[in-house]
């Protein structure tokens, strides 16, 4: 339905806004600031707008339809909005004015290019065979706003329940400006946390045989963590415990009577995921118990494993070579250990979730700083792109599903009918 071409008039419109959200980036779940800019962004589009109670997110409702068309279905399609604390180091002329806060993992592309998706299907909504709701979400990093949004029912925004639902990801890195890369089953991995205290009985460093150290169990703890999981979990399902702080005592000649750490648990599938949580749990009360000190573990969960639908995958992966041309879209062929929460969206509704390569073209992919990074950098060209795709995979959607409704049928895999979809499906389109 949509072509690159259409969105190339969007161009600075949304460069424009995008460099406005990067200069003036939030952090969390209230993005008064950010949430101010996307509706204004959206002012003149025949959207039923609606912002959140628990957190500032912006939800609009497009009112598709042919003429003489009751409302079909809906289709979601979703942008995270919230920066990282990180001072930034780019020195890009339009860099962060806020100390200590960045838009390190490009959230702000996310929104400019789902207003630009916006503003493509509004142009175009008596084509559309049903509605489509935008979900502009704070708090992904580590705040669960996803989850939040869930709660206060952005999947039934338009009426009923969204059919599928579909989000993009930019990488700095890994891939070329423009390369969409996706997989079916698992794409990106679950990320939980647990922080450990460990009681011990202070004393003189000089004679520790009258204390309980908890340094030296602490230290013992963090190297029987490594053990478990290489001795515990199949190579092959993979899962990863990095400790990154410890603190213990203030002085170099006194046993502190605590010692406390940190670690990120990163897996990538849900039994892995119980496994390892039981594993930690147990590998350090045993430890504990071996030297006679207490120990507190307080785990949590985080964001699950973010799974693609394998159907919907194949769906969005023809709508991408359908729009892009061969040799622009390719199946991963491994999972990504970082997380996300729109991992709870595909938890309730089939879906896909696609990374779309956005490394400046005098960067070599390979080396560039991933995101996250304070020298994140983001080709905002690629801006008409993941508009164009967010607005095709959605109108697309539509169409199917009310097909399907009508009984014309229609396959997973017919966003396009190119050489180049069918070539990448049979493995013959390389990265």
């Amino acid at each position: 339905m949509f072509q690159l071409s259409d969105a190339t008039a969007l161009t600075d419109d949304l460069r424009t806004l995008r460099r406005a959200l990067h200069a003036e980036p939030e952090l969390g779940l209230h993005l008064p600031d950010t949430q101010r800019t996307v509706i204004d962004a959206l002012d003149g589009l025949p959207l039923e707008i609606t912002t959140g109670t628990a957190l500032s997110s912006v939800t609009a409702v497009l009112r598709g339809g042919r003429p003489g068309e009751r409302s079909g279905p809906a289709v979601l399609l979703r942008a995270d909005m919230d920066a990282l604390p990180v001072q930034e180091a780019t020195g890009l002329p339009y860099t962060s004015r806020r100390d200590g806060v960045m838009h390190a993992c490009g959230h702000d592309l996310h929104v400019a290019a789902l207003v630009g998706a916006a503003r493509l299907l509004a142009g175009r909504r008596e084509e559309l065979a049903g509605d489509v709701v935008f979900m502009f979400q704070p708090g992904e990093e580590g705040h669960g706003g996803a989850r939040l949004m869930l709660d206060e029912g952005v999947l039934d925004a338009a009426g009923e329940r969204v059919v599928a639902a579909y989000g993009l990801h930019v990488l700095a890195n890994t891939l070329p400006a423009g390369l969409v890369a996706t997989r079916p089953g698992t794409i990106l991995a679950a990320s939980d946390g647990f922080d450990v205290t460990v009681t011990g009985r202070g004393g003189h460093g000089s004679a520790p045989h009258t204390a309980k150290d908890p340094v030296t169990v602490v230290c013992e703890m963090v190297l029987a963590l490594q053990t478990m999981v290489t001795r515990t979990v199949d190579v092959f399902d993979p899962a990863v415990v990095t400790v990154g702080a410890i603190h213990a005592g203030d002085a170099r000649n006194v046993i502190p009577q605590t010692a406390t750490f940190s670690a990120t648990v990163r897996t990538l599938s849900e039994p892995v995921r119980a496994q390892v949580r039981a594993s930690v749990l147990r590998t350090l009360g045993g430890i504990a118990d071996a030297h006679g000190v207490e120990v507190a573990v307080d785990y949590e969960d985080g964001y699950p494993v973010t799974v693609n639908d394998p159907a919907e995958t194949a769906f969005a992966t023809g709508v991408a070579d359908g729009l892009l041309g061969a040799g622009r879209t390719f199946v991963a062929p491994r999972p990504i250990s970082g997380s996300e929460d729109f991992s709870f969206v595909l938890q309730e509704v089939p879906g896909a979730f696609l990374g779309v390569g956005a490394c400046p073209a005098d960067r070599d992919p390979a080396a560039a700083p991933m995101n996250h990074s304070p020298e994140a950098a983001y080709d905002d060209g690629v801006l008409p792109t993941a508009a164009a795709l967010l607005a095709d995979l959605a109108a697309r959607r539509l169409a199917r599903a009310a097909n399907d409704r009508t009984g014309e049928g229609g396959s997973a895999e017919d966003g396009s009918d190119d050489d180049g979809a069918r070539d990448r499906r049979s493995g013959t389109v390389a990265p």
